[in-house]
């Protein structure tokens, strides 16, 4: 079977450490008549397709497949989320029997029925931004795939649906959105607070949605609430420019606390900053400015040196002005985001940052028993378990949450190392990546969260396939080896689409820049 070809071959490669370096190379190497980057973009495929039909035989129409237990659950309100994530990815492939047989059940979705609690944040980054990026696919460059037109129609019909079922969330004093919704009785969770990344990771779906339907009622929507956290109230709760706080108060539009940084519950605002100036440079120049603001403070008052490993780069949390020595696989995304911001704004100065990120996120991956980053690690000093004092020598950090969720963050800076500077050090890295990954949580039908990343064979196995491992880990290892094509990241900053944070890609509003 190709997995088991994988695998053999994997192991096989070298793990390279090199310092960042900024340099663009072409070379190929090749196994018989195809190149090395066709093989690989190949097995990523056959991952993608053996977890696909483990979802449609034991699954679907559900969100989630239990692939240890070939069962399913429905995290996401039951309306699909595994499918509607995969579309994208499917598309990218060319795979058209997946592509048409989710657009064909994509409009027979009833958004307004789930008795269960709906995520404005989730909804929106899976299922609108999902349905988004194939419509707008679809209606341009891989429209050949599609074998009902009315179903690619239909895309931004039910993108549509949705957001107008979801659109009460924003009926508060301020326009800051409830994220906890019951959408049968249209009520929420009471919450008297949203999240800075709940609450900032909205606008560059609704704002799409207004571009493609003429109704600016989703981007206005979206935008006032994200003006609180552009203009952030009061002082205290930015103890640097740019960096601010965690929780916002709906009633109010001030914010709680000082505390954050580039790790999960923050992570997406910073991301969509410099996103939303990718999207329409001539509208979002105050959203490039507030990135840049972020992006500086972050360098200057964040950037931390293991003291075991001088040579690595993690980003510190934040509680007020003190650090905070920790950081998540969630964040290992932080590397991708400065080489976009220093790609589009011709900053050298970003792009190197990035790389010596990607760099230090690499460590977490090459240092592990499995070869995969933990979910969360530490670098203090101070707090080192005993058991793990010689892993914290040697690696520069040490593990406080050993799960591996099958997240994307790596691969995904990986990508962006690789698009920007053309290095296919970063192209091994991610197969390096995908060939450890697949080895270790393939399960009988799909791929499985683990239990330790740094016990020989990942520990358990939780029977969990979250829907982002079709949005995200697929399509990332897929795309940094596939030929190049629009929807690709440009190198030279001239990008005619963006990937939301589910890996959805949206075309641009506004011209490449």
């Amino acid at each position: 079977m190709l997995w088991l070809q994988v695998i053999f071959l994997g192991s096989c490669l070298p793990l390279s450490f090199g310092a960042p370096t900024y340099q663009r190379k072409s070379s190929k190497r090749t196994y018989g008549n195809a190149t090395e980057s066709q093989y690989r973009a190949n097995a990523v495929k056959e991952a993608f397709q053996f977890s696909w039909h483990g979802y449609k035989t034991y699954a679907f129409p559900h969100d989630e497949l239990h692939p240890v237990s070939n069962t399913y659950s429905d995290s996401r309100n039951g309306w699909g989320a595994s499918a509607v994530d995969a579309l994208s990815t499917a598309l990218v492939m060319e795979l058209p029997d997946v592509v048409n047989e989710i657009i064909d059940f994509i409009p027979t979705i009833n958004f307004a029925v789930t008795s269960d609690q709906v995520s404005l944040f989730e909804t929106t980054i899976r299922y609108l931004g999902g349905m988004l990026a194939g419509y707008d696919l679809l209606k341009g460059p891989l429209s050949s795939l599609a074998v009902n037109d009315s179903n690619v129609d239909a895309l931004l019909t039910q993108a549509k649906n949705l957001a107008d079922i979801l659109a009460y969330a924003f009926d508060t004093p301020t326009g800051i959105p409830h994220n906890g919704l019951y959408i049968e009785s249209k009520t929420t969770d009471n919450s008297p607070d949203n999240g800075l990344a709940t609450t900032g990771t909205l606008v560059l779906e609704w704002t799409h949605l207004s571009d493609l339907t003429g109704n600016t009622t989703y981007a206005d929507l979206s935008q006032k609430a994200e003006s609180y956290l552009l203009n952030p109230q009061p002082a205290s709760s930015e103890p640097f420019p740019g960096l601010v706080g965690t929780n916002i108060n709906i009633t109010t539009g001030l914010f709680e606390d000082a505390t954050g940084g580039w790790v999960g519950g923050d992570d997406s605002f910073y991301e969509y900053l410099i996103k939303m100036f990718v999207y329409d440079t001539s509208r979002f120049k105050e959203y490039r400015d507030r990135w840049i603001a972020a992006a500086d403070s972050t360098i200057a008052n964040l950037t931390s040196h293991p003291t075991t490993r001088p040579d690595l780069t993690f980003v510190a949390m934040f509680d007020s002005t003190r650090l905070i020595l920790e950081s998540e696989h969630l964040a290992c995304f932080d590397g991708g985001n400065f080489l976009l911001g220093g790609e589009v704004l011709g900053r050298q100065d970003y792009i190197d940052y990035g790389l010596a990120l990607v760099n230090g996120c690499h460590d977490t991956y090459a240092s592990t028993a499995t070869g995969i980053g933990p979910e969360v690690f530490s670098w203090d000093p101070n707090s080192v378990p005993a058991d793990q004092s010689a892993f914290f020598q040697a690696n520069g950090f040490y593990i406080t949450n050993s799960i591996y969720d099958l997240r994307p963050e790596v691969l995904e800076s990986y990508y962006y190392a690789y698009r920007i500077t053309g290095d296919t050090k970063y192209q091994d890295w991610a197969w390096d990546a995908f060939v450890a990954i697949n080895t270790t949580t393939r399960a009988n039908s799909g791929f499985s969260e683990i239990e330790n990343v740094n016990t020989p064979g990942g520990g358990a196995k939780d029977d969990f396939q979250e829907s982002f491992w079709f949005a995200e880990v697929m399509k990332y290892a897929y795309i940094i080896h596939a030929p190049d094509a629009e929807w690709q990241v440009n190198s030279e900053g001239k990008n005619k689409w963006v990937f939301n944070t589910e890996a959805h890609p949206l075309k641009v509003a506004g011209p490449p820049i």
